[in-house]
């Protein structure tokens, strides 16, 4: 097991997402931190967090990734930032778009200052497939934010790595755990908005570990991207209810048919990470990928 991550001082902005839980369950149980600090903005999931983990290491600051002044204070004598703060609901953000780009943007670049300032040794952003070829506010604001992290490796010590994957299967405000809710109200017939769509999906701790390979491998050149299984959305709600059926809602604002990991015109200047895509192997897509997840496949996830 590698051992980067014993001794540090470690911050993650966004620390009470499903994220967050699932780097302090990693890193607190695998490693050794010194300091594992926990900064967001909601008081009552930082005290949900603090009565669900008992480690020495960990400490919570309440602020907001807008707050220049306050993230320069809590990132003095961090030795790591993982970015992970970030308003992320794609239908919301279409008609809230000043207050994404104030936190998505502005607040992406505040962490970077904070990171420059106390010359933190490693950064990584978490990024999306919606940043690729974004036709949504959401994927806008994380492309904007890629080049910002990457970009800012010119001109300072910190090293910035981005990880950009899809969906995470067991994450709050997941269409899974909307599925799963209706089941246990004995609703049968499921909303989807296209019987095309197909997703990415990747685990919380295979997001982790992406996140613990980018900081092993000092990766700062563009972003690290996993190999990760294709879904359909009809087999994903088969998956949670085998006899549902279905009800089209229609393309909510912003929402694409089939997502992309990795663009045509990105591959054409270089590869991506561990994803196994070369330079010039044209778009990595979810309806043209090579790995499917099945139904019965997926049940063993969410087990």
């Amino acid at each position: 097991m590698v051992n980067s991550l014993d001794g540090k001082r470690i911050l993650v902005t966004g620390g009470t997402g499903s994220l967050g839980n699932k780097i302090v369950e990693t890193f607190c149980c695998g490693y050794q931190p010194n300091k594992l600090i926990i900064f967001s903005r909601d008081e009552f999931k930082q005290s949900l967090m603090q009565k669900k983990y008992d480690y020495k290491c960990l400490r919570y600051f309440i602020g907001d990734v807008r707050d220049s002044r306050r993230l320069k204070q809590v990132c003095a004598n961090a030795d790591i930032v993982i970015h992970a703060a970030a308003l992320k609901q794609v239908s919301t953000i279409e008609y809230n778009p000043a207050e994404a780009i104030r936190t998505n943007i502005d607040g992406t670049m505040n962490v970077i200052e904070a990171c420059i300032e106390n010359d933190v040794k490693k950064a990584v952003f978490i990024s999306s497939d919606k940043a690729c070829s974004p036709i949504n506010l959401y994927g806008s604001t994380k492309f904007c934010g890629e080049k910002l992290w990457l970009t800012a490796n010119s001109y300072n010590r910190t090293m910035f790595s981005v990880v950009r994957y899809g969906n995470v299967v067991d994450s709050r405000g997941s269409v899974v755990e909307h599925f799963l809710r209706l089941k246990e109200q004995g609703i049968t017939e499921f909303p989807i908005t296209d019987k095309r769509m197909t997703r990415f999906w990747i685990t919380k701790n295979q997001a982790v570990a992406l996140v613990i390979g980018a900081l092993d491998m000092n990766w700062s050149r563009y972003p690290c991207i996993p190999h990760i299984p294709s879904m359909k959305i009809t087999d994903l709600a088969r998956a949670i209810e085998p006899e549902c059926t279905f009800k089209e809602i229609g393309i909510r604002p912003g929402e694409k048919i089939h997502e992309m990991l990795a663009g045509e015109n990105e591959a054409v200047h270089y590869g991506y990470g561990w994803s196994g895509h070369q330079r010039g192997d044209g778009a990595y897509t979810s309806d043209t990928n090579s790995e499917w997840l099945t139904s019965e496949e997926f049940q063993k996830l969410l087990k």
